[in-house]
């Protein structure tokens, strides 16, 4: 029997006995304090990861909450005439800073108050402080908190002995609210579902999964050719282990394209991890394609059980082991796994998130080697925020960066735009783990670029591309895609790879181009592809075309050509299209420009010369914080950490999500439609999506083209509308038929 004098924060009936059972508030605040102290304990503020749980759910202790609690569980109210509307959270951060003073508001107090609903601008808690005094029976007389104990732990912590820049503090402030957020749901769960608290984590730790490294990279190189190029992956691969305890910090591995980047920094990272006694591996990834072919080589080594992926277009559901499946459905939530795989989007927006599903998970970065892949696609638009973002996250947090890529920007020193205000202080010192003598990109020169500015129609450039039978072309568009790809003579295998087709499809096709190139069974094989192939994707022609783009597109697609040099020579052309075809825009423009710019006799292949390049490339931007996000996050006493949450988009998405007729989707958009909302559903989903610009999307809504099965969610049901080879087509199927008849 529950007394009506208990203070319960959780309580459900048992279905097995009847029994109520509950968790009282103190066990719970208890709890969570636990956690919330461990959690802040690895960036040296326990005591106040302790103070945020024991204070965040006091609110818990009014009437109005008790019988709140009650009532939406079921129990008998007898005793209890009307239900007050209630808010618990507001009150421990009325009583942090009536205990502690203003001064914590946005270490403690609005950490507190936004537990559930996400960091307010501090305005907005100061509103909320104005208006609701401390409950008054609310006691504070069992309250016991050290204020000099807080103050000293602040000082002694290792970034303030480093001198903490007021530009960080907000990171600092998302970083306790992070903990705060996890410790709470954690504990809740263990409560309230035991056997999903349970199934959390991995048992292996990144000590464990270091040997099963070493051991399939040894059976590889055991089993690989004495070429040139395997020699070079080798001395490259043994220099990541012979510079991997250095100190924590920022490190750039540039090696040129098929120099084995993907598993040389993987070792560079576990064993300097390992060296630090640092607790995961994240690897940030610029493109969905990309992230599937790096988890699947990683699960083939470490098992999936240590191998989280989390990005859109993955589905737990995939993984067959049941166990390993729940495990990862509910690591996503806070990354409590060795080897995270993700998206740049997803590392970077969290951290400038204010959502406490979205911030969950950051307390877990801590002490984590981030490997940044492919680093040049950082959006220079926000190169300010990000740039600033990995500086704390290094200082604050104990983070060691690692910069791979073939293509290296510039990111360290003073980076200069076209004005004052397009000025930033960059990375202080990047480490460069191969030394200028090894001379890489003179030793893994597979390729002659050949460089043709003159103006070409669509016919031309297909007809270049048909004079060779096994042969990659990249452009810039969609639209460009299916121009070239429609031209192209059907005298052999000819494949389509852009993002109007569905995630689903691009795979597939990527593993028949793999497989088509590897076994030579078809002597013609032309590709026409948009840049989703040009870093990272790993297949290898004799020829590649791409169309005029910044030095770095330019290399990385060079990088598709003579992969693991087979041919004495690969062949890249570079070309452009006639201007009532298609000219460069926006960023793509400042890029080419920046390349035009290059001394007519630089080797671009050079690294000297791809510094200049970026020289130039930043020489051209009016600001590098495009949203004004040091504006909203800079000063410690003014934080917007909504405003910043909504503006901080990587991506600017003025797109709509269609789920096309591809594979079996049909029947599960049709599943959907019946049950309604479903988790499992739509990430299953998500591997037949498109994503179009919202006004093509209206021009298919006016042909009637798209179904919304559920609210915000649409489908295009006509298996008409998605063709084989090019994907979602934005033409009128209807009145083209009506036409030809």
């Amino acid at each position: 029997m529950i007394s009506e004098k208990q203070i319960i924060s959780h309580l459900y009936q048992d279905g097995e006995n009847g029994q109520w059972r509950i968790q009282t508030n103190d066990e719970h605040q208890r709890g969570v304090a636990e956690l919330a102290a461990e959690f802040s304990r690895r960036f040296g503020l326990p005591t106040w990861g302790h103070v945020l749980g024991m204070l965040h759910d006091k609110g818990k202790e009014r009437n109005a909450f008790q019988q709140y609690i009650r009532m939406v569980n079921g129990m008998p109210l007898a005793d209890f005439e009307h239900y007050e509307e209630h808010n618990h959270a507001f009150v421990g951060g009325v009583l942090a800073i009536d205990l502690l003073g203003k001064n914590v508001l946005n270490l403690i107090a609005n950490q507190i108050i936004s537990h559930h609903t996400g960091l307010h601008d501090y305005i907005d808690v100061e509103n909320v402080l104005e208006r609701r005094p401390l409950p008054l029976e609310i006691s504070k007389e069992d309250i016991c908190i050290d204020r000099g104990l807080l103050v000293k732990e602040l000082r002694n912590a290792p970034f303030t002995r480093l001198s903490v820049e007021m530009k960080h503090f907000h990171h600092l402030s998302r970083m306790l609210f992070s903990c705060l957020v996890d410790a709470d749901r954690l504990d809740t769960e263990r409560f309230m579902n035991v056997e999903s608290w349970r199934k959390r984590g991995s048992a292996s730790t990144l000590t464990d999964l270091l040997p099963k490294l070493e051991s399939f990279l040894q059976k590889l190189q055991s089993g690989s050719d004495d070429t040139e190029v395997n020699s070079i992956r080798r001395k490259v691969m043994e220099r990541c282990g012979e510079t991997s305890s250095g100190d924590k910090g920022f490190y750039s591995l540039t090696v040129p394209t098929g120099g084995g980047k993907t598993l040389s920094s993987l070792l560079w990272a576990m064993k300097h991890a390992v060296h630090h006694s640092m607790r995961r591996i994240i690897i940030a990834i610029p493109y969905t394609s990309i992230i599937v072919q790096t988890a699947g080589i990683l699960k083939s080594i470490f098992g999936e059980e240590n191998v989280l992926e989390h990005h859109s277009n993955f589905n737990p559901e995939e993984i067959k082991d049941e166990e390993v499946r729940e495990k990862a459905m509910l690591a996503t939530e806070n990354w409590d796994y060795p080897i995270i795989v993700t998206t740049n989007v997803q590392l970077f927006e969290s951290m400038f998130s204010n959502r406490p599903s979205v911030c969950r998970k950051l307390h877990n970065i801590v002490e984590s080697v981030i490997i940044l892949d492919e680093v040049q696609t950082l959006p220079t638009d926000f190169l300010q925020p990000v740039v600033d973002a990995m500086k704390a996250y290094h200082k604050l947090f104990g983070v060691s960066f690692l910069f791979t890529t073939a293509s290296q920007p510039v990111l360290s020193g003073t980076i200069e735009g076209t004005n004052p205000r397009a000025r930033i202080d960059g990375i202080e010192h990047i480490s460069e783990i191969i030394p200028e003598e090894y001379a890489l990109h003179d030793r893994l020169r597979r390729v002659k670029l050949v460089i043709d500015n003159t103006g070409k129609t669509y016919d031309d450039i297909a007809a270049e591309i048909a004079s060779h039978d096994k042969v990659l072309c990249i452009v810039n568009t969609r639209k460009d895609a299916k121009e070239l790809y429609d031209r192209l003579p059907d005298d052999g295998i000819k494949l389509h790879l852009s993002r109007m087709m569905c995630p689903a499809h691009i795979s597939e096709t990527i593993c028949r181009i793999k497989t088509l190139l590897k076994n030579g069974s078809q002597p013609i094989v032309r590709v026409v592809a948009t840049q989703l192939v040009e870093a990272g994707v790993d297949i290898d022609f004799p020829v590649v075309f791409r169309q005029e783009a910044g030095l770095d597109s330019v290399l990385q697609a060079a990088g598709r050509c003579n992969r693991e040099g087979k041919h004495a020579m690969g062949q890249t052309f570079v070309f452009s299209l006639s201007a009532q075809n298609r000219i460069p825009f926006g960023s793509m423009a400042a890029a080419n420009n920046a390349r035009l710019n290059l001394s007519s006799d630089s080797d671009w292949f050079a690294p000297s010369v791809m510094t200049e390049y970026f020289k130039q490339l930043y020489s051209r931007k009016n600001t590098f914080d495009e949203k004004d996000i040091s504006h909203y996050l800079y000063k410690p006493d003014e934080l917007c950490f909504e405003k910043a949450s909504e503006l901080f988009r990587l991506i600017d998405d003025d797109s709509m999500n269609l789920i096309v007729n591809w594979g079996n989707s049909f029947g599960l958009a049709e599943k959907l439609k019946e049950i309604g909302c479903s988790y499992s559903l739509m990430k299953q989903l998500a591997q037949f999506t498109v994503s179009i610009h919202r006004s093509d999307f209206n021009k298919l809504k006016e042909y009637g083209a798209v179904e919304e099965i559920i609210e915000g969610v649409y489908v295009v049901p006509d298996r008409a509308q998605y063709d084989n080879a090019t994907g979602l087509s934005l033409d009128n199927h209807w009145m083209e038929e009506i036409l030809t008849i």
